[in-house]
This record gives C-alpha cells, sequence and structure tokens, in this order.
C-alpha cells in the first residue's frame, strides 16, 4: 500500500513542451501497485512513499528490471487489503523515475504516468497483483477544431484566474498551462493540478474523447471559481455589514437621546399611525383588515433594524395601496362604442357585433340594477349576476386583437392594462410569492390593479396560448382561479394571503393558436376566430389608419404624402405577405421616411405616388407569386395551409424512379401527414387500372413525395386530397391546373372530409392568385365567412368524393366506389 502527502500537489515534471522523457517499451503484463486518494495521469509526475510489505517487493522487483508499473486508484481509500475487484479497472502504465530507500525501511520514489490502460485480466494478486493490459488511447481532436481551440482559451484564462486566487498553486504553473498547445497534454497538465473529488478525477481519466476532458475540466475549473470568489465575497461582505451595524446602532442611539431630549415623538409610531389610517380608511374587507392590523401590531414591537421589520414594512405597503373600493364608472352608450371600435378598426364585423353584445348586456343590468335600487329592495336575480364571459381573441399576428381591448378599454372608460403572458414558467407570476421569500411579490395580477388604482380594469391577457410550466408550477392551471366567475371574487395572492375581489375586472386574452391553450383553460373562455385580411380590406386600413399615422410619426403634413390604390395594392402583394398589417405598417413607414428626405431636401414635387414611383421608393419586390411555374410540370399541387401567421399555401412534390415499392417522404412532416402520404398512395393504387396507370407500377418504382421550406414542421389532417392529386398527377403524366389550390382529408374509400380554417385558407389563395379552390362538400357551411369580394373572385368546387378532385384538377374521371 501506497501514501501520497495530499497537500502538496502532482507535479507537472518541468514544462510539458521542452522536457521529453524517453518512453520504454510497455509489457504485456505488469505489476499494478495500488494508489489510495490520488488519481495519476499520462505525463504526470508524482511522489509516492511505499510502505506496506506486498508494495515494497513491487517495487524491489521492478526496480532491478524496466522499472515499469501499472498505477491504479483504490475504490476505498481505507482498504487495507487491496485486491482486483476493490480497484478501478482504469489506471495507466506509469516508470519509476527516482527511488530512496529511508531508514524506518519505506521506499520513496517519483514516479510518471506514460499511457492510459484497462487492467483487463489480473492473472496474479500474490506476492502483489500483476494484470494483463489492454491499451486505452485517446480520442484526439481534429488540430484545425476552431470550437476546441476557444475552448482551451477559455480554460486557460479561468485556470489562471484560480492560480491568482489559490495561494496551494504556483504561479509558474499558469505559465505552463498556457505554453503547452497538445490539447490531450493540457487536459492531464490542467487535471493534475487542481483540486478534484476521487470519483470525478477517475471520470476524467476514463473519458476517452479530448474534447470531453477538456469541457469536463472547464466546468470543474468554473466551479472551483464561484466557490473561491464567493467565499471572499461573503467574508467582504460580513465585514462590511458588522463596520454598517455597528454604525447605525451608534447613530441611532444618538437620535433616540436627541428626540427624547427635545420631546419628539418616535418616527416609528408616526410610521405606525400612518398605516392605521390607511387600513381603516381603505374600505378592505373584514378579513383583510384583520390581517393588516395584526401585522400591524407585530411592526410596533420589532426593532427598525430588523430584517423582518422592513418585510412588514412592504407587505403593509403593497395591502394599503390597493384599490379595495376605487371603480370607474362604466360609459355604457351603444351608439358611442361603435364609433370608438370603428374609428380604430377597419372590418371585423363580427368582433365588433359581439363586443357591442356585451356592453348591451351589461348596460341592461345596470338598468335594472338603479331600478331595484330606487325601489329600495333587494333582489336574488340581480345579487347573484356575475361580470360576464371571458372573450378571447384567435387569429394570426398583426389583425389588432391586442388593440381592440384597448378599444373596449376605450369605449367603456376604464383603465387598460397588458400583461404578457408569453413564455410565463412560474405559477408565482400569477399567484404571487409567499413572503418567507426573499424579495418576494405579489403576482402579475395584484400588481395590475395596485398600477391602474381601480378594481374594475380592463385586463387583457396576451399570448394565452404560449403559456408555459416546469418544475415551479404550471401557470396555466394558476389562471383557472383567475378567469373563473364563480372563484376570482375571493382570489388569494401568496404574497397577500388574504381574499381580493376580481370579478369586477374585465378579463381578455389573444392567443395566435387555439390549439396549444391547455382545454381546461380554453373552457373558460369565449373564442372569437379573426381571419386575416383581404387585399381590398389591408387598402382600406392603409389608406385610412397606416399611411396618416406613420406620416405623423415622420412629421410629414397633409398634402406631403399621397398613394394611389394601386400603389398600396402593390405594396401588398410585392412586399408583404401576411395575414394582418403589420409588414404592410413597416412598409408604409419606410415609404414615409424617404418622402421624408425628399422633403428635408426641399427636393420635392408631386406628392402622390403612383406604382411607377413605388420602386424606387422600396427597391425590387421582395415577393412573387409562382404557381405556375411550380405547377407546370406533372407530379406538383397546391395546397393550402393554416399557420400560426395565417393561411397560406404549400406545394406537394412528388417525383418517381426505378426502384422496388420505396416511398420515402421528406419536408419534416409529422406522424399526421405522413400517414395521409401512405393512405393516397394505397387510393392511387388501388385505382390505378381506371386511372390508367399500369397496375403493377409500385413494383418497380420508388415514389418520393416531398412538401418545400423543410425547416418549417408541417403536421394535420388537411393534406389528403392535395397528396392524392400530385401523386396521380406524377403516374398519369398530366400536370395540375395553373390555377386551383385544394384542401381536405380524404378516406382509403375515397370519401373527402371537412377540415378546419377554411378562411384563412381560401384568404391565402386569393392572395396568391388562384382562382379556383376545391373544397370538401361538408365545409359549404364556412363560405358565408368568407369576404363576398372573395367569393366573387375565386370559384369553389365542392367535393364529396376523391374523383372529383382529379376530374377538376386533371381532367381525369375516376369511379367512386
Amino acid at each position: 500500500m501506497v501514501s501520497m502527502n495530499f497537500d502538496d500537489p502532482p507535479q507537472p515534471g518541468g514544462d510539458p513542451e521542452n522536457e521529453e522523457t524517453p518512453t520504454p517499451e510497455i509489457p504485456e503484463v505488469v505489476s499494478v501497485l495500488p494508489l489510495r486518494n490520488v488519481v495519476v495521469y499520462p505525463s504526470m509526475v508524482i511522489p509516492v512513499t511505499v510502505s506496506q510489505p506486498r508494495s515494497l517487493k513491487l517495487i524491489e522487483d521492478a526496480s532491478n528490471g524496466d522499472r515499469v508499473i501499472g498505477v491504479v486508484t483504490l475504490l476505498k481509500s481505507d482498504d487495507q487489503d487491496p485486491r482486483p475487484h476493490s480497484v478501478y479497472q482504469v489506471g495507466v502504465v506509469a516508470q519509476i523515475l527516482r527511488l530512496m530507500r529511508a531508514p524506518d525501511g519505506n521506499i520513496h520514489i517519483l514516479i510518471q504516468g506514460l499511457d492510459r490502460v484497462v487492467f483487463s485480466d489480473w492473472v496474479a494478486e500474490e506476492p502483489y497483483m500483476r494484470a494483463r493490459v489492454s491499451m486505452k488511447p485517446e480520442i484526439l481532436p481534429h488540430p484545425d477544431d476552431i470550437q476546441l481551440e476557444a475552448l482551451r482559451e477559455n480554460m486557460v484564462q479561468q485556470f489562471q484566474r484560480l492560480v491568482s486566487l489559490m495561494s496551494y498553486m504556483p504561479d509558474e504553473l499558469a505559465g505552463s498551462v498556457a505554453k503547452t498547445k497538445e490539447y490531450r497534454k493540457l487536459a492531464y497538465l490542467v487535471a493534475s493540478s487542481i483540486r478534484m473529488d476521487l470519483p470525478v478525477a477517475q471520470e476524467v481519466l476514463e473519458m476517452d474523447a479530448v474534447s470531453e476532458k477538456l469541457h469536463r475540466l472547464t466546468e470543474i475549473i468554473n466551479h472551483e471559481l464561484e466557490v473561491v470568489e464567493l467565499g471572499r465575497k461573503i467574508q467582504s461582505e460580513a465585514k462590511t455589514e458588522m463596520d454598517k451595524a455597528q454604525r447605525e446602532y451608534f447613530l441611532r442611539q444618538q437620535l433616540k437621546a436627541i428626540q427624547k431630549e427635545l420631546g419628539e415623538e418616535n418616527e416609528g409610531q408616526v410610521k405606525t399611525e400612518e398605516f392605521r389610517e390607511k387600513i381603516n380608511a381603505s374600505g378592505m374587507p373584514e378579513e383583510a383588515r384583520q390581517e393588516a392590523l395584526r401585522e400591524l401590531s407585530r411592526m410596533e414591537r420589532i426593532p427598525e433594524a430588523s430584517a423582518e421589520y422592513g418585510v412588514i414594512l412592504t407587505y403593509l405597503d403593497w395591502v394599503t395601496s390597493l384599490p379595495w373600493q376605487e371603480t370607474t364608472t362604466d360609459r355604457l352608450d351603444i351608439e358611442h362604442a361603435r364609433k370608438i371600435l370603428d374609428e380604430d378598426h377597419y372590418s371585423l364585423d363580427k368582433v365588433k357585433e359581439r363586443i357591442l353584445e356585451y356592453l348591451a348586456v351589461r348596460q341592461l343590468k345596470q338598468q335594472r340594477r338603479d331600478e331595484f335600487e330606487a325601489e329600495e329592495r333587494e333582489d336574488d336575480y340581480l345579487r347573484k349576476q356575475r361580470e360576464g364571459v371571458i372573450l378571447c381573441f384567435v387569429g394570426p399576428p398583426g389583425l389588432g386583437k391586442t388593440s381592440l381591448g384597448q378599444s373596449i378599454a376605450r369605449a367603456l372608460g376604464r383603465k387598460f392594462y397588458r400583461i404578457s403572458l408569453g413564455g410565463i414558467r412560474d405559477e408565482a407570476e400569477i399567484r404571487g410569492h409567499r413572503r418567507t421569500y426573499i424579495g418576494a411579490l405579489p403576482g402579475r395580477f395584484i400588481q395590475a390593479l395596485r398600477r391602474v388604482q381601480t378594481k374594475n380594469p380592463v385586463i387583457m391577457l396576451d399570448e394565452v396560448d404560449k403559456v408555459g410550466s416546469d418544475w415551479r408550477g404550471d401557470p396555466s392551471s394558476a389562471l383557472l382561479e383567475v378567469l373563473d366567475p364563480e372563484q376570482n371574487r375571493e382570489f388569494r395572492d401568496h404574497y397577500l394571503d388574504v381574499p381580493f375581489d376580481l370579478s369586477q375586472v374585465m378579463f381578455i386574452a389573444t392567443a395566435n393558436l387555439l390549439e396549444t391553450i391547455p382545454g381546461p383553460l380554453r373552457d373558460r373562455l369565449e373564442v372569437l376566430e379573426l381571419s386575416g385580411y383581404t387585399d381590398d380590406e389591408k387598402r382600406n386600413i392603409a389608406q385610412k389608419y397606416l399611411l396618416p399615422r406613420q406620416a405623423r410619426e415622420n412629421g410629414l403634413r397633409q398634402g406631403e404624402i399621397a398613394l394611389t390604390d394601386d400603389a398600396v395594392l402593390q405594396v401588398i402583394r410585392d412586399y408583404t405577405r401576411e395575414a394582418g398589417v403589420r409588414s404592410l405598417e413597416r412598409q408604409m413607414g419606410t415609404i414615409c421616411r424617404k418622402v421624408a428626405v425628399k422633403v428635408a431636401k426641399k427636393d420635392f414635387e408631386d406628392p402622390t405616388i403612383d406604382q411607377k414611383g413605388l420602386r424606387g421608393l422600396l427597391g425590387k419586390p421582395r415577393f412573387s407569386y409562382d404557381v405556375a411555374e411550380r405547377t407546370e410540370i406533372p407530379g406538383v399541387a397546391t395546397g393550402l395551409a393554416v399557420t400560426a401567421v395565417g393561411g397560406d399555401i404549400l406545394f406537394v412534390e412528388a417525383t418517381r424512379m426505378p426502384g422496388k415499392k420505396g416511398l420515402s417522404v421528406t419536408g419534416q412532416l409529422g406522424d399526421v401527414m405522413k400517414e395521409s402520404v401512405e393512405a393516397a398512395v394505397s387510393y392511387v393504387r388501388g385505382k390505378a387500372e381506371e386511372l390508367g396507370i399500369d397496375k403493377d407500377f409500385f413494383e418497380k418504382t420508388d415514389i418520393h413525395v416531398h412538401i418545400p421550406a423543410g425547416a418549417t414542421p408541417k403536421d394535420g389532417p388537411s393534406a389528403g386530397v392535395t397528396l392524392v392529386t400530385a401523386i396521380t398527377s406524377l403516374l398519369t403524366g398530366r400536370p395540375v391546373s395553373k390555377d386551383v389550390g385544394m384542401t381536405g382529408e380524404m378516406t382509403l374509400r375515397g370519401q373527402v372530409l371537412p377540415v378546419g380554417g377554411i378562411k384563412d385558407k381560401v384568404l391565402a389563395a386569393h392572395r396568391a392568385g388562384l382562382k379556383c379552390v376545391i373544397l370538401p362538400k361538408r365545409n359549404e357551411k364556412d363560405m358565408e365567412d368568407i369576404p363576398e369580394s372573395v367569393r366573387d373572385e375565386v370559384t369553389f368546387v365542392l367535393a364529396d368524393n376523391i374523383s372529383q378532385v382529379l376530374e377538376k384538377a386533371l381532367g381525369v374521371s375516376v369511379k367512386h366506389s
């Protein structure tokens, strides 16, 4: 058995770049020396004291031979009788560099690790352990790996910082590490120089890839630096706080003495009386009042220097600053509300109608309440009335969902506050933190009420479909209590720990996708879906709202800029592609800035911009519709889809090649669309003879189906019709009509099934210039939502079965069965 003085770090053995020791030949079987509390690495030089008889015998025999031994670490440092099962299986082959016998019978040796080995077969245990070794070389990185070079530079810098902070590490060590260029030597030099727990040190030795070793060592160095720097910071802060506390104590004692001599009242008593007056005047419920007084009583008995005093002071400040009874008077004027909604938003008639219905109900309730109060009687019918439903606007970005909430607040005469829920993962953001935590605060709803100073504002919950969840809780579940009219009358924030009435708050939620909202939360919302705008609607919005606003923001006066309707339509079609109008407003802003430059230079003539002058302001068109070019060859069909940013067209491409029953699907498709591809191929194979296709075509053909834009995930049950059309077009050699788009799912028997998002899909087809859209027959009822201007320009084919689709798209006839 050997021992090592762990207070002295292992030595690198000089400059690893310049000092080379001749490497002896490594025998197949070596004598194994077990070490305690240390892991030896290749190139590492370490002094060892040998004291046990078995180990002394091993060193004597090795010194008379080639001086090559195996070195391995014990699993348990207190093991007094090492055997093969009590040591790690990975170690190093080492060379004895020096040997010195001590008067007490011990032998002091200096060994250097050579190479990493695995002790694969133990051949002897007496008089000492011997094992057959197999080499375990490391996986070296590519010398031109830029990332690894950056990692090396970072590790060297961090190591040098560690050397400067640790007294037991010599300054020369930092220089040695900085000079070492070879990644393997660098890893082992650093590993042998820093303190690590034994299992971690062995883990570094057993890692095969040098890059992994460097990553792990960087983590260890960073952790060690954090510990050292935190310890120094704590020590410094403790001394500072102690000095500060002593100073404050003497000053407070002097202040008390001065106040006593002057007969002035205690400052703490002044604060207590102020809070007592605020509590009594706030109109808070009895439970909240009792809790506030109890905390006030505790604060009176606690010294001001105590940390608990500050916690109670902050709590009382929150409780007394909330609007327990403050409300704004609603302006329940339907015509006034209609005027404001029309001023702020173009189109969106169904949404406006639902908002006016809500206001009408509020107006009737208020009239009934006034009638009963005038007669000085109560009625259960009025007492049980709730605030009403919670509206949720769902649609693509840029449609004006958030501004609709602002318009509602303006029409009602209420305060407006917006809470963005996107990315929230902590339940405490909704319910607040408990006061036991340092820096605790109420949740966002209580904070919102304190800011608006009224208990009946309009609160908009933006991006409710993007609420996350993790180990800190599920915020969407916490929202259930907030948005439930039966529960939010006594909403209990964790920080306040007293009930607060949220029933008079008007909540409005917004989302881009309905599917990502959890079911229980979606059940509490009345969903109003907003589809994309038509080109004509966008033109009106641009002329009436966007262009005047951008002109004002860019310093232009009325008469200094104007766009023709054709120019606006060209901006919509050639420079933007969206369901909403955000990009359109940015383009209007670009035009206004260009014009502002001309006005500032006095290089300004005609303020009216037409299509000819547009390109000089916006540059070349950003978008073009290439449906005709894409579908002029067989095997390409135009499908319609709904995304988070509205409707869009997508091309389904199919090709064939010699093979045998191969089917490839690419384009980052989900499981549902992959199954639709298989169903489409099966349908075409079943109808091969009717379609004029060799019935055995699949025996000698491979088919590849691809949907471009592979970086975008795609999934959903509405591409079956398009897939069948594309595959049939490929195998029959007939191109799909260039102005036809389609959507719908299908069964193996050829029946076309209804799908969702019809309005968004038709608007996307219209934007792309398609003249014919094939829809499932059972979606006929959804056509009522499509604007009349679009219905006049697009021909609709309502299909019950796939034969009707193929007849329109390809001109082929298939018997439906």
